[in-house]
């Protein structure tokens, strides 16, 4: 068994060609959702030290699935435009204990007339192997010409036992993957993939104080946020804590405080097999509204609520008697709409002062 283009025939090098092509197609049909989960960001986490920032945590996923979007170089295409844009990979919160690192897998038994291939996966070369987050998948051509997953594992080192013939293995490392066609002949082969990838993990804060999770999240874009281009994301909804893989590359954030206005922009560059840490500053502030007779009553329930700009453009809309809304650093009007009459209220939003702001009904 040879890796594709090896010691093979020019019509055998056609017919991979085209099964790598169709396999490629078959990958961008799959789901592209999946979920990523949080790291914690203290110096250990639950007694166990986490990893250094200069390694990216290889750890086992639960039940991810790879974002063929974000192949780097030749692999599966694109998906179709206006999908959804996956979140990163499931995660566990640990990396794999010492022994689940280095225990030698089980060699299958190979029936008479097949081959195996062992595969590995490392960042590149003489860069560490990966150990966990892999998803493998081998694919094989129909008469019809559609391809068919024949093989699948989720392993750091699998040994697929397969009959003689053409195939196209696909392995995916979070958002980034790699594809290679293999010629599969009655012998044993060793193939190591190298997939570029780094992890990032972002934080968001308002001066020194962080931003509790449920608060922030935040949309990952490929390239440079002043580069022309396609602009969808590439992961969305990313909570603080979660460690995303990506190819390496530049990227950059959205990061949105809240639902109204905070929203900062940030480039970063992700490094292969590093994790970078960033964290994005906030100029904003957390202002509860209230809608009373006198300074210090009662707040009056069942009353209508736009925050606007100086210019009147609205920002956000509500309803209660206690609204809560995070606004980004600067001047505003309130309108408070109760008992089909309207109060206003100019205010200033200064970074880092959560605070009320009442509206008097007069």
């Amino acid at each position: 068994m040879g890796i594709a283009g090896t010691n093979s025939k020019r019509g055998g090098q056609f017919a991979l060609a085209r099964l790598m092509l169709a396999a490629g197609l078959a990958l961008a049909a799959l789901p592209s959702s999946a979920h990523a989960q949080f790291f914690n960001n203290t110096p250990t986490f639950d007694g166990a030290p986490l990893r250094p920032p200069g390694d990216v945590p290889s750890v086992p996923p639960a039940q991810g699935l790879v974002a063929p979007s974000a192949a780097p170089g030749a692999g599966p295409t694109p998906p179709a435009p206006n999908l959804p844009a996956p979140k990163g990979p499931m995660l566990q919160s640990l990396p794999p204990s010492p022994v689940q690192l280095h225990a030698a897998p089980a060699m299958p038994s190979v029936p008479a007339g097949q081959g195996t291939l062992a595969v590995s996966a490392r960042f590149g070369r003489d860069l560490p192997a990966i150990n966990g987050g892999l998803h493998w998948r081998v694919y094989r051509t129909e008469q019809n010409g559609i391809p068919r997953i024949v093989k699948e594992d989720k392993g750091p080192t699998p040994t697929f036992v397969l009959p003689p013939g053409g195939y196209v293995v696909n392995v995916g490392f979070g958002l980034a993957n790699v594809t290679k066609a293999v010629q599969v002949r009655a012998d044993t082969i060793k193939d190591v993939f190298e997939i570029p990838a780094g992890g990032l993990r972002i934080e968001g804060r308002v001066g020194d104080a962080k931003i509790p999770p449920g608060q922030i999240s935040f949309d990952l874009y490929k390239g440079s946020q002043f580069e022309p281009g396609d602009k969808r994301p590439i992961a969305t909804s990313v909570m603080t804590g979660d460690v995303v893989l990506v190819p390496e590359g530049t990227y950059h954030i959205v990061s949105n405080y809240g639902d109204a206005n905070a929203t900062v922009r940030s480039d970063i560059r992700v490094q292969t097999g590093k994790l970078t840490d960033t964290t994005i500053n906030h100029r904003a502030a957390i202002i509860t509204l209230k809608l009373v007779n006198e300074r210090g009553g009662e707040a009056r329930a069942d009353t209508q609520w736009s925050v606007l700009t100086p210019g009147g453009d609205v920002i956000k809309e509500s309803i209660g008697a206690f609204p809560r809304v995070i606004l980004a650093e600067g001047d505003y009007r309130v309108l408070a709409r109760n008992d089909n009459k309207t109060y206003e209220e100019a205010f200033r939003v200064v970074n880092g002062v959560d605070r009320e702001v009442e509206v008097i009904a007069r």
